[in-house]
C-alpha cells in the first residue's frame, strides 16, 4: 500500500522496499498511475433495445446500495501515486506488470 506522504515535511519511504527517500537529493521517483474504465460509447444492439431496462436499473441500484461511495468510484476511476527508490524504480520500469 502506497505511503501517500507528501515530499514536504514528512518522512518518505519507498513503497516497494521501505528504504528512506530524501527529497531534493534525487534518490527517488514519483510514479503516478491513473486507471479509467472504458470511456468508449457502449455498443447497443437491437436485442439491447428489447430488454427491460427498468428492471435492470432497479437491480443495479440494489447492488449499489451495498457498496461504499469509494467502491463505486474505484469501479470507474482510480489514481495511485507511488514513491520508488532508484533501484525499485529500475525493477518496476523494466517489468511494471510484475511478470
Amino acid at each position: 500500500m502506497p505511503n501517500n506522504h507528501s515530499t514536504e515535511g514528512f518522512p518518505l519511504s519507498c513503497d516497494r522496499c521501505l528504504n528512506e527517500l530524501r527529497p531534493g537529493e534525487g534518490n527517488f521517483y514519483v510514479v503516478r498511475i491513473e486507471a479509467v474504465a472504458d470511456p468508449s460509447p457502449p455498443v447497443i444492439t437491437a436485442e439491447d433495445l428489447q430488454r427491460d431496462h427498468r428492471a435492470e436499473m432497479e437491480s443495479l441500484f440494489v447492488e449499489m446500495q451495498n457498496l461504499s461511495e469509494q467502491e463505486l468510484l474505484d469501479q470507474v476511476y482510480h489514481r495511485l501515486t507511488l514513491y520508488l527508490c532508484g533501484s525499485c524504480y529500475q525493477c518496476w520500469i523494466q517489468d511494471p506488470m510484475g511478470r
